[in-house]
């Protein structure tokens, strides 16, 4: 099975149509506001106007309200919500009905964390899928870290592996993990939230050796 890509953290415009000329499945726009990656509302709808046909478009929220995201909403199409903070199972699962969206969960794999347990609570309460990133004290997501890929886990649900992914280890990421997609934002920058099309051409290149392999 070929491995989904997703390139998050889109603020221009030129950076849409590379990701989408690039063979991307999905692009991610931050609705976190401290992120050096955020967008508006209005800045997203105006992004999202240049997505061509079957690439989805994904809002990451972070210990946002279903009345936020509503708003949000009204304003830009998205086709998945990704929770991004503290949320619990029961959190997600509850905006998720309230705002008609199929949703995923972001998890910070910490050293002492049960990351299979974690993963099987937001199963339960409804998630499409499960993204695994590296864990910092502080940051949400674009660390620029990695965490060990040999502790990849093999579930019954589609897992996504983020976290210091880049176009020089993403071959061997998908080769270690078998991830069913991968996430990047940082490893295809020239600098925060300015993506690089040769960056982001040399990944997807990558990404279609590591599927081919496994």
């Amino acid at each position: 099975m070929r491995t989904r890509a997703k390139i998050c953290g889109i603020t221009r415009v030129e950076d849409v149509h590379a990701v989408v000329s690039a063979g991307a499945d999905a692009i991610g726009f931050v609705f976190y506001p401290p992120s050096p990656r955020a967008v508006t509302a209005e800045q997203a709808a105006q992004l999202v106007q240049a997505i061509a046909p079957y690439v989805q478009v994904v809002g990451l929220f972070v210990n946002h309200s279903a009345n936020e995201i509503q708003d949000i909403l009204q304003t830009v199409h998205l086709d998945i919500v990704q929770f991004h903070g503290d949320e619990t199972p029961e959190q997600c699962q509850t905006i998720a009905q309230q705002v008609g969206r199929r949703w995923y969960k972001a998890i910070q794999v910490k050293p002492d964390l049960d990351v299979v347990t974690e993963i099987q609570g937001y199963q339960d309460a409804g998630a499409s899928a499960v993204l695994l990133d590296a864990w910092h004290p502080d940051l949400k997501g674009g660390t620029g870290h990695s965490f060990d890929w040999e502790t990849f886990p093999k579930l019954d649900i589609p897992l996504i592996l983020a976290g210091g992914l880049n176009p020089d280890n993403i071959e061997q990421a998908i080769l270690t993990t078998q991830a069913y997609a991968v996430d990047v934002s940082g490893g295809v920058e020239s600098a925060k939230g300015i993506k690089d099309q040769q960056l982001i051409e040399r990944f997807m290149q990558g990404v279609h050796r590591g599927s081919a392999k496994y």
